[in-house]
């Protein structure tokens, strides 16, 4: 498979882009070349393929079901109980809406952490995008519970070979919800087997109160005083960080998440220390979390919030500029998860969306990524390809009303109907 987009912008200049395969093979101006398909780039502007580094992608199932709560009450009274009724139809058909959704915001990778691994491996092989599938593990409730869910992941483990748009990481969801031996498991299996370690981290007020009591330290320094805390582990929000939570983390090059719409949502905080983390050489990404909590999968409204939200915390309007926060969705997010991509680059994946420039709130252009970040949303994405092949075109994306319609109906089952 070949692809040619001719006359699109990239980087202030016009250019051709050639994708042989999955990878790009020329970034200039006028490539002449025969090829299976020619995209006309005119009046649009390329940019990389957004990564999504955490969000619950089946809870789409739960957008709108449990708004304007607070975490803790939130989690046991609505999220827990509902997620137990889960199917692997309903997860299959959640995670396929999820997929059309950030197909159409421009998001060519998730990381996800959720029930039924299966399901959700299926429906991603079956979007044309790619996903970083964890295997959710819990052992609060029981140790049956755990040595169950311990089984699933081990499972799980066999299909990181699949397709090559599948990676396999390790969910324990958060310390409160696994006990030590859980975790220490967990980092066992990860490192055994060359995978990441997916977790919720010093995400509210509450959770790093109750560590301090009841372990004596905050939850960083439990991570690290068990073990845990290793380049391989990725930390979802982190908005709840001490000066020595931020040096143990630089020190293990821990991986941060950050999650702007759920941690205002859900009022887990706004103190979330991006320049402090920054000035330590910590990567950092950025997510969405899940519908439920954030509502949207539009990475591009991610970054808005998060570039607005570091400079009214830290009253410095020249905090997180543009570039860095594109950097958080790209460039970053590749880092996070060692791939080849984040770039429009000669050697890179093919993992692309097109910007359609002739929208109201693209022009004038006086800086596309000031239009892009600032005063646009996902719905300026007109076509995007991943992995070299087109997965949506003028923003037509296969199946999509079918997964509308399933994916309403398995929410409506879900909580409707007994």
């Amino acid at each position: 498979m070949s692809i040619l987009i001719n006359n699109v912008l990239l980087n202030h200049e016009i250019v051709d882009i050639l994708i042989e395969g999955n990878k790009i093979v020329k970034v200039e101006k006028n490539i002449d070349a025969v090829v299976d398909t020619l995209i006309d780039g005119t009046d649009k502007a390329v940019i990389p393929g957004l990564i999504n580094a955490h969000t619950h992608a089946a809870m789409t199932l739960f957008r709108g079901f449990a708004d304007d709560m607070k975490l803790e009450a939130w989690l046991s009274e609505k999220i827990w109980p509902n997620e137990a009724n889960l199917t692997e139809e309903y997860v299959y058909w959640g995670t396929r809406l999820a997929c059309l959704e950030m197909i159409k915001s421009g998001t060519t990778l998730f990381h996800d952490m959720y029930w039924h691994t299966d399901p959700t491996i299926q429906a991603v092989i079956d979007s044309g995008i790619r996903g970083v599938i964890s295997s959710v593990l819990f052992d609060s409730s029981s140790e049956e519970q755990g040595a169950a869910l311990r089984q699933v992941a081990l499972e799980t483990l066999k299909k990181q070979h699949l397709n090559n748009r599948i990676q396999i990481s390790i969910g324990p969801h958060a310390i409160y919800t696994n006990s030590r031996s859980m975790l220490q498991w967990a980092k066992k299996t990860a490192d055994e087997n060359n995978l990441l370690i997916h977790i919720h981290l010093s995400e509210t007020k509450t959770e790093v109160e109750n560590a301090k009591s009841l372990l004596g330290c905050t939850p960083v320094e439990y991570l690290e005083k068990i073990g845990i805390l290793g380049e391989n582990v990725v930390a979802a929000h982190c908005v709840w960080l001490t000066d020595h939570d931020l040096e143990l983390l630089a020190k293990r090059d821990v991986k941060v998440v950050h999650n702007p719409a759920s941690n205002m949502k859900l009022s887990s905080g706004i103190s979330f220390r991006y320049n402090d983390l920054k000035a330590a050489g910590l990567t950092i990404g950025l997510g969405t979390d899940g519908c439920s909590s954030s509502n949207n999968l539009d990475m591009i409204e991610a970054m808005k919030l998060a570039s607005l939200l570091s400079k009214a915390s830290s009253e410095d309007p020249t905090s997180m500029s543009v570039q860095e926060t594109m950097n958080l969705a790209t460039v970053n997010g590749a880092k996070i998860f060692n791939i080849n991509a984040g770039r429009v680059e000669v050697g890179c994946l093919a993992d692309l969306c097109l910007v359609d420039l002739k929208r109201p709130d693209m022009v004038p252009n006086h800086n596309f990524l000031s239009n892009l970040i600032y005063s646009s949303n996902g719905s300026c994405v007109d076509t995007m390809i991943c992995d070299g092949q087109v997965v949506m075109d003028h923003r037509q994306v296969k199946d999509e009303q079918q997964i509308l319609e399933q994916a309403a109906l398995c929410a409506e089952k879900l909580f409707y109907k007994s």
